[in-house]
């Protein structure tokens, strides 16, 4: 469908429900998924797909979101009162996003239009909020669902703030990735959030269960299909709704018809139509620095088979493996240092083991590095040492270095002074010296503080040896 019949539908919708309105009565938007069946490609029909036909049309047939939705929630009494403001509903594919909107539109005296941000730009965007504002003047309301709203730019989402401040529509966008980064802040100031969750696995079970027994889904069939089989449909389908629902029409269509005339639903057919499950994990998305949090944080608080967990969720999600294994790099050094300093090699082994196998045989020294980073001890005194270091080196006077430890490669450096003073450590039994390397407004100062984790503790011990044995040979005003 191009803008011009886009529109024309929405004009020709519009004076359907202004007629109705003016008989007494209410007529829903006219959709594409009004009708059962849809014409194909050779001209005949077919079907729309499940999880279109079994949409459902109110609260109570709504499945999932308690947290909004229940009883006496924010959400579900807005709705019920019809005093909903624009909003957005941020969460993963299946949830529910769309089928919400299209209840809203239902329950609220409002005009309502589908708007998709995929094929939509600004001069689509400015017709039909003209067309909001004629309806305002008339004292009609429009709610304006947006899909896929974080598609659009920042000139395309300014294009809806005058209209949204006037009251013209009420906007209700849907979005996977996080408002916060993805929706101009102009826009999500005027915007009351909601956040959808994925779908629990008893909840696709029901939704699964009533796809068997609704007239537009199986009813009119005798499907044999066991509970551990919807169970294993509700585990791949991983929180998402449509394809729960598109699953179970592909393990219908891949069944066996017994003799008496059912269709039987076999372990094989069913395994054929999972045997690979879609993970949700956005490279660049928001879900990508989750999950690499995650494995993050399941090292650090040494727990092998969490971060494990998540390594292999982002290689089946599609991640290059020398990303993780850059990851495991720095976590050697930022989480582990000097309790093990055996880590940081391994690390960069199980880089370079990477770069030279690549996927799918190089997930084997991943896990082997990220078992040994997470049973490693932990120390994160360099990365304090490091970042304290930087913050005075940015915020403090840059101090010259001092002349006993400059270099005096000519004669001119010589006759300034340059490494007059300097003592050779080597020369000496301890291999020590009582030297200042810091600039003398810098004495004493201190980065680095060794804890007893692992191997550290020697280090702490020899530390501690080292600045005793300064102590001893500096005097009581501080020098030496």
């Amino acid at each position: 469908m191009n803008a011009e019949q886009m529109f024309a539908t929405i004009e020709e919708v519009t004076s359907k429900l202004q007629i109705g309105r003016k008989a007494g009565c209410f007529m829903e938007q006219m959709t594409l998924f009004d009708a059962d069946r849809y014409e194909n490609r050779n001209g005949g029909t077919a079907p729309h797909p499940l999880a279109s036909r079994l949409r459902p049309q109110t609260l109570e047939a709504f499945i999932g979101q308690e947290h909004l939705l229940g009883e006496g929630r924010i959400l579900r009494q807005l709705i019920e009162k019809d005093q909903i403001s624009s909003m957005i509903f941020w969460g993963p594919p299946g949830v529910g996003k769309t089928t919400l909107a299209g209840i809203i539109a239902g329950r609220t005296k409002a005009d309502f239009i589908n708007f998709s941000a995929v094929t939509s730009g600004i001069k689509e965007i400015k017709e039909v909020m003209n067309q909001a504002e004629i309806s305002r003047k008339m004292g009609i309301r429009t709610v304006l669902f947006v899909d896929e709203i974080h598609r659009f730019n920042k000139a395309q989402q300014d294009a809806f703030l005058p209209f949204v401040e006037k009251g013209s529509i009420l906007l209700i966008g849907a979005t996977t990735e996080n408002p916060s980064f993805e929706v101009n802040a102009a826009l999500l100031s005027r915007c009351r959030v909601f956040v959808l969750k994925a779908l629990e696995e008893d909840d696709i079970v029901r939704l699964l269960q009533n796809a068997l027994q609704n007239p537009a889904g199986f009813a009119g069939q005798r499907i044999e299909i066991r509970e551990e089989q919807l169970r294993a449909v509700a585990v791949f389908a991983n929180g998402d709704a449509r394809t729960a629902l598109n699953t179970l029409e592909m393990v219908v269509l891949n069944g066996e018809i017994t003799p008496d005339g059912a269709l039987l639903v076999t372990d094989e057919g069913l395994l054929q139509c999972i045997n690979r499950k879609s993970l949700l994990y956005d490279k660049t998305g928001e879900e990508h620095y989750n999950i690499i949090s995650a494995l993050h944080k399941s090292m650090r608080n040494s727990d092998p088979d969490a971060a494990v967990n998540w390594m292999c969720r982002m290689l089946e999600g599609g991640e290059n493996p020398l990303y993780i294994a850059r990851r495991l790099i720095r976590f050697a050094s930022e989480d582990i240092g000097m309790a093990d300093s055996h880590a940081l090699p391994l690390a960069v082994a199980a880089y370079q083991a990477c770069h030279f196998l690549g996927m799918p045989e190089c997930d084997v020294h991943l896990t082997h590095a990220v078992t040994y980073l997470a049973m490693a001890p932990k120390s994160n005194a360099l990365y304090t040492a490091c970042k304290q270091c930087r913050e005075d080196v940015r915020n403090k006077t840059a101090e010259p270095v001092p002349l006993q430890i400059r270099n005096a490669p000519t004669k001119l450096m010589e006759e300034l002074h340059y490494g007059e003073g300097y003592q050779y450590a080597h020369d000496t039994e301890e291999k020590l010296t009582n030297m200042e390397c810091l600039p003398e407004s810098m004495r004493g100062t201190r980065y680095y503080f060794p804890t007893g984790q692992g191997e550290e503790k020697k280090v702490r011990d020899r530390l501690e040896e080292v600045l005793a044995w300064k102590r001893e040979r500096t005097g009581a005003d501080g020098q030496s």
